[in-house]
Formats: structure tokens, sequence, C-alpha cells
């Protein structure tokens, strides 16, 4: 869809193409409304591409006192590992208890029975040092008491996004990329009357008219609706993370730990092949238009902790295949420390315009609910699309002898009802692993073909993740890429010469971490 084809009314406009507003489209599409989203640049291209990839209840909110969000983390974590196999799977953590370093056993032991009582289930375990070394190679031996095992969940964090706005396109919502709202426009009284969208590329513009608009662009939403509340506002915060090929740090789950200069809690996960390694928490002072970086600084920190736990592995930033970093939207009242400041939402109302701001990627049901809750003056009298699921199951039970039964659930986790056509149109050799990575080549034909790519690193950084997890971003797979894709997309020689020159300037640029 482009703007040419979009209808003038509309019951409900969300602007912001991420998880909340993907959320919001779904519930607002199912609920029977008239809904329309727009991105100003692709899908999933801010924070919610740039996560650590975990659907977890956020053990660490234990010790700032934030049961509540907890616990409804824990619960969205069980809903979601339930409805999307495939897409939202379990995962193990090990972290390790030391002598001389605190938390202790019995703060983590506590903290871990607690989160266990929110998921209603026992899932915490404790091993001795020989055991929990085993469990966990090259760990650092010195006053190591053992360590715990505990479980959360992870994700592709992008093809969540794409998900949840398929299921919205299923239930008559619709969403455009590349299209930024410029304006809102209201009537005499102040009262919200539409939205002016632009077509990116071309420059087209067109207005729709509306009375609502729910603003979820994150780190952004100040400059749509400024802060009603002069002491809260929004603090930008970067995290960024280092990523490695399996072989480098070869755990069999995933490792978290608590970095020696400030304690704040690392992780170490497994993921698509490779390994992430991070995350950062630092204030973000450059222009938000800009690519976020990983700085130097983010770089010797994350690395001194690695080295700090893990130093018989002898891992070098020469290791590492790329870097990425994104921006939170983090509210803050007061200067505390990044890590300190609290994760939870806000919702502002004015006059037909509704903004969503803060929360996490977890909690994306709950910060639908809440927006759209709000906006209910505004639209046309509905009921509340209530509990139910996020992702419909496949009506239909299917097999396909060519590929395992693990990348079945992958495939139907990742594309629902589009796994039938990526098995269709894929021969043997399309549905074999792109080297190094979880990832089929057959995926790639599929998201050209049906996901609104635009430009080269959609299809790369978002649609699948090769760039992030392959050498160099994945430069000596971009001719067989070009082959599937061509017949889908509709990229002369020129643009495809152009579009592989930008993807690889950009990757250098905002993912190397040479």
């Amino acid at each position: 869809m482009n703007i040419a084809d979009l209808q003038e009314k509309w019951d409900l406009v969300v602007i912001g193409g991420g998880i909340t507003g993907a959320g919001i489209l779904l519930e607002a599409a199912r609920m029977g409304l008239k809904a329309l989203l727009v991105e100003r640049n692709d899908f999933a291209s801010g924070t919610s591409s740039r996560s650590s990839k975990l659907v977890h209840g956020g053990l660490r909110y234990l010790k700032e006192g934030r049961l509540y969000l907890t616990y409804i983390s824990v619960r969205e974590r069980e809903r979601l590992i339930k409805e999307a196999p495939g897409m939202v799977e379990p995962l193990g953590f090990m972290t390790p208890v030391y002598s001389d370093r605190r938390p202790g056993r019995l703060a983590l032991e506590l903290g871990l029975r607690i989160y266990d009582n929110m998921s209603r289930q026992r899932d915490h375990m404790f091993y001795g040092q020989n055991e929990f070394s085993m469990r966990v190679p090259g760990v650092k031996q010195e006053n190591l008491l053992g360590g715990f095992r505990f479980r959360d969940a992870q994700v592709d964090d992008a093809r969540l996004v794409l998900r949840v706005i398929n299921e919205a396109l299923l239930s008559g919502g619709r969403a455009l990329n590349y299209a930024d709202a410029v304006e809102i426009s209201r009537n005499a009284r102040g009262d919200v009357a539409g939205v002016v969208i632009k077509e990116n590329e071309t420059g087209e513009t067109k207005q729709v008219l509306t009375r609502a608009v729910i603003n979820a662009t994150g780190s952004w939403a100040e400059k749509l609706h400024p802060s009603p509340d002069q002491s809260l506002h929004l603090r930008p915060l970067r995290g960024s993370h280092l990523v490695f090929p399996g072989w480098a740090i070869p755990f069999p789950e995933a490792v978290t730990f608590f970095h020696p200069a400030d304690r704040r809690p690392i992780f170490i996960i497994p993921w698509e092949g490779a390994v992430i390694y991070g995350t950062t928490d630092v204030d973000h002072k450059n222009d938000l238009s800009l690519e976020p970086v990983i700085s130097r600084e983010e770089i010797s920190y994350l690395m001194d902790g690695l080295n700090a736990f893990f130093p018989s592995l002898e891992i070098s930033l020469k290791d590492a295949l790329s870097s990425y970093s994104g921006i939170r939207p983090v509210l803050s009242r007061k200067h505390l420390a990044p890590s300190k400041e609290s994760r939870e939402h806000v919702v502002w109302i004015n006059r037909g315009l509704v903004t969503i701001t803060g929360g996490k990627l977890t909690t994306f049901r709950k910060l639908a609910s809440d927006a759209l809750k709000a906006a209910m003056p505004f639209l046309p009298s509905v009921k509340p699309a209530g509990s139910e699921i996020v992702f419909r199951p496949s009506p239909d039970v299917f097999t396909d002898d060519r590929i395992s039964p693990l990348l079945l659930r992958r495939l139907i986790g990742r594309y629902g009802e589009g796994a039938k056509e990526i098995l269709k149109d894929s021969g043997a050799d399309d549905l074999s692993y792109i080297p190094g990575t979880d990832t089929v080549w057959a995926e790639i034909r599929y998201a050209a073909k049906n996901e609104a790519v635009r430009h080269l690193e959609d299809l790369l950084l978002r649609r699948v993740r090769i760039g992030l997890i392959t050498p160099d971003g994945g430069k000596e797979h971009i001719g067989r890429v070009k082959k599937l894709c061509s017949p889908v997309l509709p990229w002369d020689e020129k643009k495809w010469d152009e579009e592989i020159k930008i993807y690889l300037e950009k990757w250098r640029r905002a993912h190397s971490v040479a």
C-alpha cells in the first residue's frame, strides 16, 4: 500500500511502527475500528529492533521494589510463550554467585522465589561450583560458590513487530512505512481533526481525517506532544550490544552477571546462531534523527566485564561480528543513574491526541490496552478487544518432510500462515540454512515479496538478521540475496547497485566494530 491508496476517513491513526504502535493497531482492528498506522522510517527500525531480544519479567525490577511491573511482565512472558511458539521461546539463564561480590546467594534465592511465584511454577535451581563451571565453561573460578539457573524467554524483536502488524492487517487494519505524520490538524475547538501524512521518498502528501490519534513514537513522543507534567520528561538512554559468532562464546544457555564497575546486570545470549552481549545504559546526547552508534567507552565497558568474568576464553574485539545500539524511551523526574530510572509507561491526553511512551517490549499488550482506553472518548462506540490472543493459531496442521520439526515450528512462529507460502515456493536448496545462522534462504525471498521492503537494509537488518550475525553485514551473501529477490522486488540493476552501496556504507557506519 502507498499513500495514494489511503482512504480519507479513519477512526484512528497510530503514529509509530514499533512494538507499541503495532500492538495498538492490532487491538484497534480487532475492536472493529478503521485504523491506520504510519511509520516515518521502516517498521521496527527504532528501539523495537535493537533490544536485548528478551521477553522477560525483569528480575532486577524486584530489587527496585517495582513488584507490579515485574508481575505484569512475568504474566505477559508466560502468555507469549504459550501463544507464539517458534517466535517466543523459553531460555535458560545461568548466573554465578561469588563469595566476594553482591548480590549473594540468599538475596538471589529470595528474588528468584518471588519470580517463580509470579509465574506459578518453580523454575530456578542452584548448582555448586563444579557443576556450574561445567555448564558455563570458562567462568572465573576465584571465589566462585556456584550459581543459579532460572528461566526467561527470547524473541526476534523485529519479527515480533512484523508478525503483530501482519495479524492487524488480517483483522482489517492498515499500515504504511516510510510515511511521516508531519502535522496533526485541529478544528476550531482545538480537537484533533486529521493528520497530514508525507511519503518520505516521493514527497507526496495527503491529509486524512480522524478524531483520534495515538502517538506511539517512543523516544520521539515529546516532539508531537510535550509532557503536560513539567517535572516529567523523556530521557533518551542508549543501550548498545556486541554480536559474536557462536563459537566465540560457546554457552548452551544464556549467562547473566553483574558488571564489576557498576553492578548492572549484563547478558550473554545465544541468538539466531550467534551470541548477543550487552547491554549498556548511558545518556544518549546525540540528535535522535541520527542512527545511534556504540561508543568507544561502551565497547571498553562491555569488554572489561567479559574479560573480568571469562578471562580464559580470551575473547577479543576482533572476534565480534557487529554492534547495534537502540534508544530507550525512559521517563525521568530525577537525574538518577540511567539503570535506576523506571521502565514504566505513561499516557497523556490532549483533545483527541493520546500519547503513550515508556514501557518495555514484553508488556506491549498492556501499553496498547491503556492507550486505547484513553482514546475511547474520541472513538466510535466499540467494545475493547479484551483478552483475545495475540497470534491466532494456524487453522491447518501441516508438515513438510524436507525440513525438521524445529524449523517448521520456527517458520510458523515467525510468519504464521505465510509459512505455507514459504514452503510451497521453495526447493530443497532454498530451505538450507545460511551459514552460521538459524535463517533459511527462503525467508529472504518471502520477506522481500510480502513485507513492504523498500530498502536492502529493511531486508537484511530487520526482516532477517544476517546483517548483524554474519561477517561484514552479510556482504558475501548479497549476490545470492539479489538472485533470490530480483523476481519479487521492482528494482532494476541501477537500483540494486545503489541499494547495495548505501547498505554497506550504513553498516560500516552504524554496525561495524572496527
